[in-house]
C-alpha cells in the first residue's frame, strides 16, 4: 500500500507543485481546498502523471471548525506518513474569524491544530514527516505574542509576517516535543513565487506600515522580484522537506533545499513560551500533558 500525504492548499499554485512532487516520489497525495473545481482540475493533474491516484477533499482552512472536521476524516483513515501545511494567507484589511484576528487564525492556529490532530496518524505512519510552508517576512514580524493580534495599526504584510514567526516558532517547538516519537518536523521557505496571494495584496501599499509607505516604489519593485519567479521552483523547499531522508527533525529549509538557521526570535525561549501559552489558549488541545518532554 502507498505511503499516504497530505497537502493543503494544494489546488494551485506552491501547493499543487508540491502535491506533484510527492505523487511523482510514490506518495498517495491528497489535495485540501476550498474550491471543488480547483480541487478536480488538480487531481486530474496529478493523476496525468500515473502514480498512486491523488484525491481532492473540501475545507476551508480560514475555519477551525471545518479543520476539526478533516482532520478527524483523515486520523480516521488510518496512517499518515507526510503533512505539508502549505495555507498562508495575507489580508489588506484587519478581518476576524470568529472574534480573532484572520491572519493569525489562517497562519498559525488553522495548521497548529490540523498537525494535532493527524499526530496519531503520523506517529502509526511514522517514520513520517509535518512540513511548515513559513516566510522571510518573520524578519520583519513584531515578536510579541501576549495576544493573537499584537498592540498598533494593522498591516496585512506585518501581521502576515507576525503569524508565520509564531507558527515557525511552534514548529522548531513540536520538533523538540515529538522527539522520539518517528514523527520528524521541519519548516520550509519557499522564497517567493507568483501566486493569487501574491498577485494581489502585495500590490498594495496599505499592507505595510508607514515608514515603509514612504519607500513603496522600492518596496513594491522588492515585492515584485521576491515574487517573479515559478510556483514549480518555490515548492522545491517542501518537497525537499517532506522527501528527503537524511534530514532530522527540527530544520528549516531554504528555496535551495539546504537546511539554514532560523531567525533567533523563532528559537527565543520567551517567544517559544508566549506562543505556546497563545496557542493552548485558541486550542486547548494542544496543550502538552504533564510528564511529556517540552
Amino acid at each position: 500500500m502507498a505511503r499516504k500525504a497530505v497537502v493543503t492548499a494544494g489546488t494551485g499554485g506552491i501547493g499543487l507543485e508540491t502535491a506533484l512532487g510527492l505523487a511523482k516520489a510514490g506518495y498517495a497525495v491528497t489535495v485540501v481546498g476550498r474550491d471543488a473545481s480547483r480541487g478536480a482540475q488538480a487531481v486530474e493533474r496529478i493523476n496525468a502523471g500515473g502514480g498512486e491516484p491523488a484525491r481532492f477533499l473540501r475545507a476551508d482552512l480560514s475555519s477551525l471548525d471545518q479543520v476539526k472536521a478533516l482532520g478527524e476524516r483523515i486520523a480516521n483513515e488510518g496512517d499518515l506518513a507526510v503533512l505539508v501545511n502549505n495555507v498562508g494567507a495575507m489580508f489588506a484589511d484587519r478581518t476576524d474569524l470568529d472574534g480573532v484576528e484572520a491572519t493569525f487564525v489562517v497562519n498559525h492556529l488553522s495548521p497548529a491544530l490540523l498537525t494535532e490532530l493527524l499526530l496519531p496518524a503520523l506517529t502509526a505512519g511514522a517514520p513520517s514527516r509535518v512540513v511548515n510552508v513559513t516566510t522571510a517576512a518573520v524578519a520583519l514580524a513584531k515578536k510579541v505574542f501576549d495576544h493573537a493580534e499584537p498592540p498598533g495599526g494593522y498591516y496585512g504584510f506585518h501581521w502576515y509576517g507576525r503569524a508565520k514567526l509564531a507558527n515557525l516558532a511552534h514548529t522548531l517547538d513540536l520538533a523538540q516535543r515529538l522527539q522520539g516519537t518517528g514523527v520528524t518536523v521541519l519548516a520550509a521557505d519557499p522564497g517567493g513565487a507568483a501566486t493569487d496571494m501574491t498577485n494581489g495584496t502585495t500590490r498594495k501599499p496599505k499592507i505595510v506600515s508607514p515608514g515603509l509607505r514612504l519607500l513603496w516604489p522600492l518596496v513594491r519593485r522588492r515585492f515584485e522580484r521576491s515574487t517573479s519567479g515559478p510556483a514549480s521552483a518555490a515548492a522545491r523547499s517542501s518537497i525537499v522537506a517532506a522527501t528527503d531522508p537524511t534530514l532530522t527533525t527540527g530544520l528549516l529549509i531554504n528555496a535551495q533545499g539546504t537546511p539554514v538557521t532560523p531567525i533567533k526570535a523563532a528559537t527565543d525561549p520567551h517567544v517559544v513560551t508566549a506562543v505556546r501559552r497563545l496557542t493552548e489558549q485558541h486550542l486547548p488541545q494542544t496543550r502538552v500533558p504533564d510528564g511529556v518532554s517540552n
